[in-house]
């Protein structure tokens, strides 16, 4: 919503999330945008939260083979996926939400490759997946494809780090 109106009044300059909100407003000609922006970034926050906590849920109880009560489960998944975005947010408080943002999606891109190939190596193997299995030459893109994306991520931490 906020990148629709921006680009199309010819705001390009927006960099922070702070600026997002305040500046819908006067754009959208009601003040309820700036409400709306908020409920749409919580509707997201809580849809990839959810999304990780399920997963998580799933992984411990499938490939760990760990059972404990639902409730426990809820609370241990949950408290790791909000502990720390609380913990950034009382020590950097608001002026650092912006590079908090950034440092989350440079993680998680940096964790996707841990993501992709156990993925790719158990949808390719026939004593797992059985009928399932994927063909060979789906499980050569998708081998390319996390070398890609393994490949970039280690691009752009050296253009990071070591300012390339």
């Amino acid at each position: 919503m906020a990148a629709a109106t921006f680009h199309f009044s010819g705001n390009q300059d927006v960099a922070e999330i702070q600026d997002a909100y305040r500046l819908l407003a006067p754009l959208l000609g009601t003040g309820a945008a700036s409400v709306l922006f908020g409920l749409a970034l919580l509707a997201s926050g809580q849809s990839s939260t959810l999304t990780g906590t399920l997963a998580g849920q799933i992984v411990m109880e499938g490939f760990l083979d760990l059972q404990i009560p639902c409730w426990q489960r809820r609370l241990i998944t949950r408290g790791l996926a909000i502990a720390p975005a609380l913990a950034g947010i009382l020590w950097f408080g608001e002026q650092g939400i912006g590079k908090m943002l950034v440092l989350s999606q440079v993680i998680l891109s940096l964790q996707l490759p841990f993501a992709i190939f156990p993925l790719v190596l158990f949808t390719g193997n026939a004593a797992l997946m059985g009928k399932f299995t994927n063909p060979r030459w789906l499980n050569a893109i998708a081998w390319a494809i996390g070398l890609v994306i393994t490949g970039l991520n280690v691009w752009l931490l050296w253009q990071t780090l070591l300012g390339g």
